[in-house]
């Protein structure tokens, strides 16, 4: 371990930054070195707007990815390195607002039903069931599953926040007849080759399940896991749960970000009549005759 990478490490542990947040920002930083074929101490601003260009030309990466590499840049300099970062020089780039996509209930259906194998099916079911994104479904434990009080306990969310969803009755029932084939110990879903390491699965597992499943279900839509999760919140909003729970449910820091899923939700946008059902239009194609039409 370099001599920067262990003092980068230091800061982000002492700010109890995530171990996803930690492996992104300590990748970004190794990115950048590596594209300029020199120790990051040595790089300076001119580097990174020149790099930020190449993250949008070459790489065609999303506004909130370059986002995310520039904050751990950032981080590299201002925290490690203790230097001065400027943002006026090197602006984040302007967000953009993509509705997510979303499947209906009898895609989602068809998605867990084309699972490649009993594993799959249940990761699957857990992230529907649930709303969880894919590191937070790695992370769970058999004693986060709470039958008495019929809750799932997700822990170390986005921002290191804990927080309880509903344990469904159908996922209870999946869950235990899961467990007696598989009996995991520590991990709900422990990785390895057989699936029985003293580890949790990747977040590659799950991405590669709900990718092969898609491809089975013949879903033209692009589908991920945090497809899931954007399902759960849509479904729920449109069974009628109100946007403050949905909130509570997902772990989002404000409203504002679960406000997205009225733009989604199906009995939302029904609900709203179009302006033009209020106008009085001749029949189409008609026009009154003039006299000189005569």
């Amino acid at each position: 371990m370099t001599r920067l990478r262990k003092m980068m490490l230091e800061e982000l542990e002492r700010r109890n930054y995530s171990a996803l947040t930690t492996s992104c920002y300590i990748r970004a930083v190794e990115d950048f070195a590596h594209y300029f074929h020199r120790p990051p101490n040595q790089l300076r601003p001119e580097h990174i707007r020149e790099y930020q260009a190449y993250l949008f030309r070459k790489r065609k990466l999303a506004p909130s990815t370059v986002t995310q590499q520039l904050a751990a840049l950032r981080f590299f300099f201002v925290q490690t390195l203790k230097r001065p970062w400027s943002a006026a020089e090197t602006p984040y780039p302007k967000k953009v607002l993509h509705l997510p996509t979303v499947l209906s209930q009898e895609e989602v259906a068809r998605l867990i039903d084309s699972a490649a194998n009993p594993f799959h099916r249940i990761l699957l079911t857990t992230l529907y069931a649930t709303g969880a994104r894919r590191a937070e479904l790695a992370r769970l434990q058999i004693s986060d599953i709470d039958s008495q009080r019929m809750v799932v306990h997700i822990r170390g969310g986005k921002g290191r926040k804990d927080r309880d969803v509903m344990l469904s009755p159908k996922l209870l029932a999946a869950l235990r007849e899961y467990w007696c084939w598989r009996k995991p110990k520590v991990w709900l879903f422990p990785g390895g080759r057989s699936h029985t390491a003293n580890q949790p699965i990747s977040v590659r597992t799950t991405w590669n399940a709900c990718h092969e499943a898609a491809q089975r279900a013949g879903l033209e839509k692009k589908v991920h896991p945090h497809t899931l999760r954007h399902c759960f919140a849509t479904h729920l909003l449109e069974a009628g749960a109100d946007l403050r729970t949905i909130q509570i449910l997902l772990g989002h820091s404000n409203l504002e970000k679960t406000t997205v899923y009225l733009h989604l939700s199906q009995r939302h946008l029904h609900a709203t009549a179009s302006p033009l059902d209020s106008l009085a239009l001749s029949a189409t194609g008609k026009k009154d005759k003039s006299p000189q039409d005569e």
